[in-house]
């Protein structure tokens, strides 16, 4: 039988973005299909936070072209993107520490198929925790209610930036789980920045390495982190631990 065809949802074609007329992305070109997964790495300050940013129109595009499902969005205001169907964990969890984890859910929700029982059947501690205030949840609890707010607005894209940081191990397991599931069993497109380039390639099917804002490799994230010698000349100094985990 012939292979069934791949459907784009995002495109970025050569851009060029940054902030005012400082320029961090420099004609970056990259593709992602339906339901794939997509580790963004890099040493520090090469420009991952800002590919995302970029995403959710938080940067001035200079050149180039980001397309979404076919459409042009490169200048779509941010909100028009979220109810496009992107979906943004930032690096600062941003939740609301006044509201209940309910409240949390439900304040930004959005009609379709992730609603309050299904992120809390995915996330049974949220459920637990319902009650409890933003402030009150420990590190691994926020970052869950974060993504399960993401997915309250019902995405069909999740730009997660370092969604283990300062995580313990078994929490960080457990979100990994959490977002291979998501793609794998959901069908739901992924981007994850993550500082620990293993457990990035562990939960995407594809990987790019910026240098200075370009993508210097691009490949299946399987065959990345099975070449060690790639990886660490790649990100260079400070990954020998995470490349013995």
């Amino acid at each position: 039988m012939p292979e069934a065809r791949k459907e784009e949802v995002l495109a970025f074609d050569h851009v060029t973005a940054g902030y005012g007329n400082a320029v961090v992305l420099d004609r970056l070109d990259f593709s992602l299909q339906r339901g794939e997964s997509l580790a963004i790495l890099g040493r520090n300050g090469v420009g991952k936070t800002t590919l995302l940013e970029t995403l959710m129109g938080n940067t001035r595009v200079m050149q180039g072209a980001i397309r979404w499902q076919g459409a042009d969005i490169t200048r779509w205001p941010s909100h028009q993107r979220v109810r496009a169907g992107l979906g943004w964990v930032p690096q600062e969890r941003e939740v609301f520490p006044s509201l209940t984890v309910e409240e949390n859910l439900t304040v930004i929700a959005r009609l379709g198929g992730w609603n309050l029982k299904r992120v809390y059947d995915f996330f049974p501690r949220l459920r637990e925790r319902r009650g409890n205030y933003g402030n009150q949840l420990s590190g691994g609890e926020q970052q869950m209610l974060a993504i399960g707010r993401a997915l309250m607005t019902n995405p069909k894209l999740l730009l997660l930036d370092e969604p283990m940081e300062g995580l313990a191990p078994i929490i960080v397991e457990e979100l990994s789980a959490a977002i291979r599931r998501l793609c794998e069993s959901e069908g739901l497109a992924s981007i994850v920045v993550e500082q620990h380039p293993v457990l990035a390639l562990e939960m995407t099917h594809q990987a790019i390495v910026l240098e200075r804002g370009t993508a210097v490799h691009a490949g299946p994230s399987a065959g990345l982190a099975a070449d060690r010698g790639l990886l660490e000349g790649l990100l260079g100094v400070g990954i020998a631990e995470d490349l013995a985990r």
